[in-house]
């Protein structure tokens, strides 16, 4: 029987410390400072590119009208700033 995907935060960081054969701290550690790295690199111009994942990039999406579904009135959506990822090619055939 295959090994269980980790499916939470805390479920995965167990399976961090378990795999490395560190504390959970540290295992907690770890994956604080390589989310803190993600977010820093979504802010770069060029992104940031996480290997075997894919790249991270900050896109600015344009004003656009939209409709409230409960009243049905024509709103405006302003402008903003999203982070995107794109898969890298390893991580599409993966999930296939």
């Amino acid at each position: 029987m295959a090994k269980k995907v980790p499916t939470n935060k805390s479920e995965i960081l167990a399976d961090i410390a378990e795999t490395a054969k560190i504390t959970k701290a540290q295992a907690a550690d770890a994956y604080a400072r390589l989310i803190e790295i993600i977010y820093a690199g979504a802010k770069l111009p060029g992104g940031l590119m996480i290997p075997g994942i894919g790249k991270i990039t900050k896109v600015k999406k344009a004003a656009r009208k939209g409709i409230n579904p409960f009243t049905k009135e024509a709103i405006k959506i302003p402008a903003k700033t999203v982070a995107k990822l794109t898969l890298c090619k390893a991580a599409k055939e993966c999930v296939k």
